[in-house]
């Protein structure tokens, strides 16, 4: 996937790097963002200002690692003063997302925030309430490639404006390591 050539919306004018995605190659958890941020534009990578630090602490507070996982964005260019991306540049990047997917093949995909989670929602025609009613619930979509469980989620930088929802967000990743266990348990009984 050549990301640095896109030129499908006009948010390459104004990204300093393409955010493509990192982690396990074939992990069981995807977790999918809105669009990078300052930070992530500067480095590249998904998810490493504050609100990476945060989420970085709720993966390991289930027994996981950032190794572990996987960490994208619907949008892979920073829009400009981090607001939030358009439909036009959303539909630009949904086929990289897609293939991340196909490839990837996780059983459980956390959308964090409201856009990812609509946009995810939507295109796996499932009704999305809003963040603050379908945060935490699991929705099981099968594919080609079997049952998936889709969980919005907060995004960790809510709770970093809204302290009352790092215990929601603490809640919620315990419903992740509630649809891995019994993988877990299988592994730590060896």
């Amino acid at each position: 996937m050549d990301l640095e050539s896109c030129r499908k919306c006009d948010l390459w004018r104004t990204r300093t790097k393409v955010v493509v995605g990192e982690g396990n190659e074939h992990a069981d958890v995807m977790f999918i963002g809105e669009a990078p941020g300052y930070y992530e534009d500067q480095q590249g990578r998904p998810f490493v200002g504050p609100a990476g630090k945060f989420l970085d602490e709720l993966i390991e507070s289930i027994g996981l690692k950032r190794r572990d996982v996987y960490i994208t964005n619907i949008v892979k260019c920073r829009p400009p003063g981090n607001r939030d991306p358009t439909e036009e540049e959303i539909r630009a990047c949904l086929p990289y997302l897609e293939e991340q997917i196909r490839k990837i093949n996780p059983r459980v995909i956390v959308m964090l925030g409201r856009h990812a989670s609509s946009t995810i929602m939507d295109r796996y025609n499932i009704k999305f309430n809003g963040i603050s009613q379908d945060h935490g619930k699991v929705f099981k979509i099968s594919s080609l490639f079997g049952v998936k469980k889709l969980i919005p989620m907060y995004h960790p930088a809510a709770a970093l404006y809204n302290p009352s929802l790092k215990e929601e967000l603490k809640k919620d990743f315990k419903v992740i390591a509630d649809e891995l266990r019994p993988e877990y348990k299988n592994e730590q009984a060896k």
